[in-house]
């Protein structure tokens, strides 16, 4: 099996105060085995240190030695890892024609270029995988360790129809797959991409209808093929191209109907359009309520109500004076966005700016690196932030979507930093996750600091969605 190279158990971090912090151990140490025995990721330490005694085989400062705990059962040891798997990545055996990763440009920053599909990091971060690469092995510790649940790249339930897109002729029959899971007490988040005339239309309805007759599946989210550049250049297959309005609005209808019927059966929608469908079909936002507690939100499934949610709030709280404003507020800002959002934030950041007393500039950015299809703000890389806003007359703060960045908040897509923008604008850069996180920002006065973001920020960000 393929995989990618790793570090064999590599500490990154220790929690101050930790019991871990208080044997001595630290960044660049490394864990070999537990209770004897070496575990393969982060799964396997985790099962491994939840007793109360516990014996870690370590190279502490370049010497092997032995670390014994006695501790209360569950807690944890205050250990982070440089990797999730100590025995590295799954790689991904399928050669999809939709696969977005085959169109990235070089430059980027170098996780972006793994194609992994790892079932490990799809139940510890929500990765979506395929489940065409498991082994006997891989399946016997699903069950053991009863890792729900897990987030599962459909695409079509045909299954010659599912291999064709996989582009993977032994790829297993999916619905098998999940009655196993079924049995294991194991529960599935459950995605399509949607390509024209490829899976759509009655395809589509067979894919729902049977992903619905599994109960252990708790969504199905409906996201539209995406393609780079490079990917149009390298696939002529007229399923890479976008979907059309009308096209949108044909499939928004087509989910509402299996909305409709799964919430007759079984008091949920299951079934999500992503929020790229609904604005390209110009279509009405549903209430939170329909989004079953948002499971696929970093899916880009409910960001967009989120943030008329969030705007909703916010605007209560104006009203109703509870909210100072400094005196010194800037008159003018930045605000910018993927094209795809653009008219959304308009229209909230037209109001948002008479009750602030300041103009807002919605500066919509296009995707140079991606091209023009890719237009959602979580895709744009620093350089297109910083060709298109070097030609805008900026005002006198930046406010940038978090969901440009990293997980750690440190780099664009195309590894630039916060602190180079900042150098080529001239001007100070805030990241936020909402429009109330722009209030809090600018009513605290740190809307100055360089890459300042709100200190309560949730994750969420209403820029990934548009």
């Amino acid at each position: 099996m393929t995989r990618s190279k790793g570090r064999s158990g590599a500490i990154a971090s220790i929690e101050p105060d930790s019991l871990a912090d208080e044997a001595g151990l630290r960044p660049g140490d490394r864990v070999l085995r537990v209770n004897g025995d070496a575990p393969r990721d982060q799964l396997d330490y985790r099962f491994q240190t939840t007793d109360s005694f516990v014996s870690l085989d370590v190279i502490h400062d370049g010497e092997p030695g032995i670390v014994e705990f006695e501790k209360p059962i569950d807690e944890p040891l205050g250990i982070e890892f440089a990797d999730d798997a100590f025995d590295s990545t799954r790689i991904c055996n399928n050669t999809c024609f939709f696969c977005f990763l085959k169109g990235l440009p070089k430059g980027l920053r170098k996780p972006l270029y793994l194609k992994d599909d790892d079932y490990r990091l799809s139940f510890l971060h929500g990765n979506f995988v395929t489940l065409t690469n498991l082994s006997e092995d891989d399946w016997a510790r699903l069950a053991e360790q009863r890792l729900s649940p897990m987030h599962v790249s459909v695409h079509a339930t045909d299954l010659e129809l599912r291999r064709r897109m996989l582009g993977n002729r032994s790829a297993p029959d999916i619905r098998a797959q999940l009655r196993q899971l079924a049995e294991m007490r194991i529960e599935a988040h459950t995605q399509v991409v949607l390509c024209p005339g490829v899976n759509d239309a009655d395809a589509l309805d067979q894919t729902v209808g049977d992903l619905l007759e599994h109960d252990n599946v708790l969504s199905i989210g409906v996201a539209p093929v995406g393609s780079s550049i490079q990917g149009e250049e390298r696939i002529a297959d007229a399923a890479m191209r976008a979907c059309t309005p009308e096209e949108a609005r044909q499939t928004v209808q087509q989910l509402h109907r299996w909305q409709r019927k799964a919430r007759s059966t079984r008091a949920a929608s299951v079934v999500f359009p992503t929020d790229e469908i609904y604005l390209t079909a110009g279509a009405r936002i549903p209430s939170a309520g329909r989004y079953d507690g948002f499971p696929q939100w970093e899916n880009g499934v409910g960001m967009v109500r989120t943030l008329l949610d969030d705007w909703r709030r916010t605007r209560r709280r104006l009203r109703e004076g509870r909210i100072a404003l400094p005196a010194n507020r800037p008159k003018r800002i930045t605000l910018a966005c993927g094209t795809l959002i653009a008219p959304t934030l308009e229209t909230l950041t037209s109001e948002l700016a008479e009750w602030l007393g300041i103009a807002i500039d919605v500066a919509p950015v296009s995707n140079t690196l991606f091209g023009a299809r890719v237009n959602v703000s979580g895709l744009l890389p620093g350089a297109d932030f910083a060709v298109a806003l070097a030609e805008r007359d900026l005002g006198e703060r930046v406010f940038l979507p978090r969901a440009s960045l990293d997980y750690f908040g440190k780099r664009f897509l195309d590894d630039m930093t916060p602190q180079q923008l900042e150098a080529q604008l001239e001007r100070p850069i805030s990241f936020v996750y909402t429009l109330s996180d722009l209030v809090e920002l600018i009513a605290s006065a740190e809307a100055g600091a360089p890459g300042a973001t709100p200190a309560h920020s949730n994750g969420r960000s209403w820029t990934s969605a548009g």
